[in-house]
């Protein structure tokens, strides 16, 4: 009969051992029992005095290594067939082990896990446990080299300072380093290297600093690879409330890496300095807490292959290296979470640099100041720029508080061959620093310049704060290759762009003017507030600008809105420009309808130009409905509405005030609403009333022009055929103002200068 065997471990010194088809158990007091593993059913443990601190671990040894179980995890230990040694686990799992291969079990202590090792100067002082159970230390002078075999769980304490030492180690299995104040300088390589693909839990203490410094020139280590102050092949998981200085001085290498991810939990690391890469990893860096500062001469935190994803804790980078990155991977870069302070200052170096980007959470603070650099490109250059983000792909904003500051030339905010989104958070970029002219790879003098959001893509603002400004020369708030959407039916984002610099001259007539939107393809506006300010266009398109509503205020701008297509759908626009405040043009001057088309189907549209043309288009103008007003220039010859095409109004309300002049405009007889031109010889003065109304008193219009004026053009549908107005000019309303238009209210005091009888298509009445 096979008989279930009760091990006292109180009882019991170094464990048991077995060979052949026996069971050997060797007690304290020397004793050995036999047993004979085919009357044997099971092991189990038990410990009737109370178990010892020295028994809570059952270490199994093998040819292969040492396999370490903690006692309490264990059912039992059973002999199947007499060649299998099988470990029940509480847990249900089970391990198993060929009998030819176990050398002996033994018990031990958890806290017998940990190999102490004490920098003493030029010498170490090692307190090592487990040198039978497969951990070997070499020391010569103060360079400690560990081989691990076979065990698990190890921590490696590391105390003491030495000006010329290191901690190497091998190890099959993952370990742990605990950094109790270190101090190392290694002369000749990095002050830790880890020979191990292994998984390292670096724990700082708590209140303590570490300090660790390579040598400007390593040794030779053939076959290994030995590329940082702190090197590691395996993965580095950083915990603990401690410090850890790294003083990275190693000719080409970097502060801290790792041939595989690095992971901050906790803790307080400062890479003071390093040759190349502050933190270098090959497959990912991955912060969840802890503050990090890193400085460098080459990128702060490369990634390589893996992410870059940052969801807590604190990152701060000094980027002065030119052409090198302070966050750099080649997959993607996530913020989620913490806070991130970039400096950057090399020319053509970037903050973030990556083929995508999302920074759905956090804040982000990047501050570049290097310039632009010219680099060589078929029959001429091509300009790369430092740049605070800049992908290959997509960049999404979705959370996040970004803010950017640009200050060297032609500085660029955020870039991305691909699309750029902003679904939420906040954005703030600031740039003066200005462009200028080079020979493009086609030999031919082109102008180069910052925006401050620059897409080869589309751009979209779903909602959101966006607050751009740049006053550098030719500089623009938001350029594109692509197009640009502004809200939704659900959404709506604030969106504030202020250009101030000069234009660049690239030659003859050509310049590049600093505009606060200027995108190639399709513009189309749903909904939000946009506030601009531009030292030349406030939104240009080349293809289609299309405003279905949202609030557009431009408070200054050579002009308004620019493009071959324009309709205006709905929303409310008001504009002050020194030129044409809504231009329907291919580009090209002259008198003659170059085709393009600009249609208003609602909305409210409200024009100040003091300058220039109210509206111009050089193609044709059609008002379908919604609300026009025009305060046109006071001399010629600009007027409040120029058009080289076919103009017809179909509807809608529209009042155009200007100067009389030979030049003005009036809708084509095939409008299907009636409109009316009242002209005079001599100017009335800036904000003098005009008022209109039929001969029982009833209000038709009531407009008090922003500046002197003899013509008004009015189109509206309460102008009814077959009845009699009266037209006056000054006196006073008590009614409620709106760009000029009064709103209900009781009109009295005016002159009368004129009475006419709706007539026509078109009319023209004298006043």
């Amino acid at each position: 009969m096979r008989t279930a065997i009760l091990l006292a471990l109180a009882a019991i010194a170094a464990g048991f051992c077995v060979q052949a088809q026996e069971l050997r158990v060797v007690r304290h007091n020397g004793a050995t029992d036999q047993f004979q593993l085919a009357d044997i059913d099971s092991i189990t443990f038990g410990a009737p005095a109370g178990l010892p601190a020295a028994g809570d671990v059952l270490r199994i040894h093998t040819s292969d290594g040492v396999v370490q179980l903690m006692v309490a995890a264990i059912d039992s230990v059973s002999f199947a067939g007499g060649h299998l040694m099988v470990v029940h686990q509480t847990s249900g799992a089970a391990s198993q082990f060929a009998l030819a291969q176990v050398d002996s079990v033994t018990f031990g202590s958890s806290g017998s896990g940990t190999v102490a090792i004490d920098f003493q100067g030029a010498a170490v002082i090692v307190d090592n446990p487990l040198a039978d159970a497969g951990v070997a230390i070499a020391v010569t002078g103060a360079d400690v080299v560990v081989t691990s075999t076979g065990v698990a769980g190890i921590t490696y304490a590391l105390s003491g300072a030495t000006g010329d030492g290191m901690f190497k180690i091998y190890s099959t299995e993952d370990f742990a380093l605990l950094l109790s104040g270190v101090q190392i300088v290694n002369q000749d390589g990095p002050a830790i290297n880890i020979q191990a693909d292994v998984t390292i839990d670096v724990t700082l203490a708590d209140g303590t600093t570490s300090a660790l410094t390579d040598g400007v020139t390593y040794a030779s280590a053939p076959g290994e690879d030995q590329k940082a102050a702190f090197f590691s092949e395996g993965q580095l998981v950083f915990a603990g409330g401690g410090s850890l200085i790294i003083h990275g001085q190693g000719d080409n290498k970097h502060g801290l890496a790792s041939d595989d991810y690095v992971e901050i939990r906790d803790g307080t690391i400062v890479v003071a300095s390093a040759v190349r890469d502050g933190i270098h990893t090959n497959e990912g860096y991955w912060q969840l807490g802890g503050a990090i500062e890193v400085t460098s001469g080459g990128d702060g935190v490369d990634a390589g292959e893996g992410p870059l994803e940052i969801s807590g804790g604190a990152l701060t980078v000094h980027e002065q290296a030119d052409g090198a990155d302070a966050l750099k991977c080649d997959s993607l870069i996530l913020i989620s979470g913490g806070d991130v302070h970039l400096t950057v200052a090399g020319n053509q170096a970037k903050g973030l640099q990556s083929p995508d980007a999302q920074l759905t959470g956090g804040a982000v603070t990047i501050a570049t100041s290097g310039g632009v650099v010219l680099e060589p490109a078929e029959l001429g250059y091509d300009p790369s720029y430092c740049t605070g983000i800049k992908v290959d792909n997509d960049v999404l904003l979705d959370g996040c508080a970004l803010t950017i500051t640009a200050t060297g030339a032609a500085g660029r905010g955020v870039s991305s061959n691909g699309t750029i989104t902003i679904v939420s958070g906040s954005v703030h970029i600031t740039s003066s620093g200005g462009g200028g002219t080079y020979i493009n790879e086609t030999g031919v003098t082109d102008a180069y310049h910052g925006p401050c959001l620059n897409a080869d893509g589309d751009i979209v603002l779903r909602e959101g704060t966006v607050v751009l400004a740049h006053s550098g020369s030719g500089g623009k708030g938001i350029a594109g290759d692509a197009g640009l959407a502004i809200g939704s039916a659900t959404t709506s984002p604030t969106l504030e762009i202020t250009t101030t610099g000069p234009p660049i001259s690239i030659g003859g007539s050509e310049y590049a003017e600093a505009k606060a939107v200027s995108v190639d393809g399709a513009l189309t506006i749903a909904s939000g507030t946009l506030t601009l300010r531009s030292a030349d266009d406030a939104l240009k398109s080349k293809y289609w600008i299309e405003i279905n509503g949202g609030l557009i205020n431009i408070l200054q701008a050579v002009e308004g809105l620019e493009s071959p297509n324009l309709f205006i759908n709905g929303g409310e626009i008001h504009m002050t420009t020194t030129d044409d405040g809504i231009n329907a043009t291919y580009g090209v001057d002259g008198e003659f309808n170059d085709g393009s088309n600009l249609t208003i189907n609602g909305g409210w549209v409200h024009v100040n130009a003091p300058t220039g043309d109210g509206i111009d288009s050089n193609g044709n103008l059609t008002i379908n409905g919604g609300t026009v007003i025009v305060h046109g220039p006071p001399s010629q010859p600009e007027v409040g509405l120029d058009v080289n095409g076919t103009f017809r109004i179909n509807g809608g309300f529209t009042i155009v005030s200007q100067i009389n002049t030979n030049m003005v405009e009036v809708p084509s007889g095939t409008s299907t609403q009636r409109s009316v031109l009242l002209r005079r010889t001599q100017a009335l003065p800036a904000g003098t009333l005009f008022h209109i109304e039929d001969t029982a008193g009833n209000s038709l219009v009531t407009f008090a022009p922003a500046r002197s004026y003899s013509c008004i053009l009015l189109s509206t549908a309460n102008l009814i055929a077959g009845t009699t107005y009266r037209v006056y000019t000054g006196g006073t309303c008590t009614g409620t103002v709106r760009d000029g238009l009064y709103e209900g209210g009781t009109y009295s005091g005016g002159t009368l200068r004129a009475t006419f009888t709706s007539s026509g298509t078109v009319q023209t009445v004298n006043f």
